[in-house]
């Protein structure tokens, strides 16, 4: 139970969770643990690793996690949280993204020990009969509860029909599934209830509902998102990852340790009474990044990744840094940022070398109209971003 309620927002309800459990224990039969993700894009990032690292969790304690790839549901889009009609996604969209989206979640998951499913099984097989059968089980006044439809539905704004159909497939993937305890952010709590209906109207025991926090990103303030650009990938370098952890607050440091880390929360608390008793919170992040890549990578690598951290600090160059060939010398070093990677454009460039954040070979460049003849530079901006340049 302990394990359970570590970092999560809700369990419900609580006291279905532990008869679960206890039965579990006396008949030797696992749970059947589901989490269903629908591969809206390629990439998994550490946000998307809380409900998984939960998942894990249980796992270990020798339950049946079912990873579900809403293959089907991806079709309609999920409008959890939308105040507009998502636009569904193409067949082939959903195929790729969900090629690359289990190779990811297996760095968190045991692969030997995780189902892996796929929802258009059974919801392919319903049909146009089992559409209307299954839509008969649900009432529009309730699907109006839903707090993004229902201010849609005051402010104006279109609702498909097709969205109400969302909900209904994902709780009846559950019903397919025999689901135990379902998991979901704290924005899928609607969806999740909807699946406990439907047990109950097919005349299954209904699942109970872990809620797991929405992780905030490297800001501190808005939750992990790509587009908000606050996100570590767990497929990005080593380097990168270990230096990303180390940019985040002390505050954060500890929500991360109870939501991202494996470790046990009697080993974190103890850590924290060591940092509030006068320890360095640095030697903490340190821990945190080497636990985070080590986990994506190796130990090796987070070696390498904490050695290079220390090298840029006090100004060194990595080891490792692109190699990048450039002709047209003497070249402006607007040009040389934006070719070489190191800025989006030359604009952008300017905006750096205004802020002070553009070196080469180790010396400030404060003049945008630089030219570099030709030679080889290792061109750096602010802390992380380097490039050995060989201009011809």
């Amino acid at each position: 139970m302990a394990i359970t309620q570590r970092g999560a927002d809700e369990l419900i309800p609580q006291a279905d969770w532990l008869t679960k459990l206890q039965r579990a224990e006396s008949t030797g039969r696992p749970l059947r643990i589901k989490l269903g993700l629908d591969p809206t894009a390629p990439d998994i990032h550490l946000g998307h690793t809380v409900v998984l690292n939960k998942m894990r969790q249980l796992q270990d304690l020798g339950h049946q996690v079912i990873f579900l790839i809403g293959d089907f549901t991806s079709l309609i889009g999920d409008p959890s949280g939308r105040n507009t009609t998502r636009p569904p996604l193409t067949a082939e969209q959903i195929h790729a993204n969900a090629e690359t989206y289990f190779a990811q979640a297996k760095l968190v998951l045991d692969e030997s020990k995780t189902e892996i499913r796929y929802n258009s099984e059974w919801s392919d097989a319903l049909g146009a009969r089992g559409m209307i059968e299954l839509a008969a089980k649900y009432t529009v006044a309730r699907m109006m509860e839903r707090d993004d439809f229902n201010k849609r539905f005051k402010a104006g704004q279109s609702i498909s029909v097709h969205e109400f159909l969302y909900p209904l497939m994902q709780g009846y993937d559950s019903v397919a599934l025999k689901a135990d305890l379902e998991l979901g952010g704290t924005d899928q709590k609607f969806n999740l209830l909807v699946g406990r209906h439907l047990q109950q109207e097919y005349g299954q025991e209904p699942q109970c509902i872990l809620t797991m926090p929405l992780l905030e990103g490297l800001d501190g303030v808005d939750k992990m998102s790509k587009s908000k650009g606050n996100y570590i990938g767990i497929t990005e370098d080593a380097n990168s990852m270990f230096a990303k952890v180390l940019s985040i607050s002390d505050e954060l440091m500890w929500r991360w340790y109870t939501l991202v880390s494996l470790k046990p929360m009697a080993a974190i608390e103890t850590l924290k009474k060591e940092v509030a008793a006068g320890r360095n919170p640095k030697d903490a992040k340190v821990l945190l990044a080497k636990e985070i890549t080590t986990r994506f990578h190796s130990a090796q690598a987070a070696d390498a990744a904490e050695q290079d951290f220390i090298n840029r600090s006090k100004g060194g160059v990595p080891d490792v840094i692109p190699e990048v060939q450039l002709g047209g010398a003497p070249l402006g070093i607007g040009l040389v940022l934006k070719q070489s990677g190191l800025a989006p454009s030359t604009s952008a460039a300017n905006r750096l070398i205004d802020g002070g954040g553009v070196r080469v070979d180790a010396g400030v460049i404060s003049d945008k109209g630089l030219k570099l003849a030709p030679g080889r530079y290792v061109v750096q901006v602010g802390k992380r971003k380097f490039a050995r340049v060989t201009l011809t």
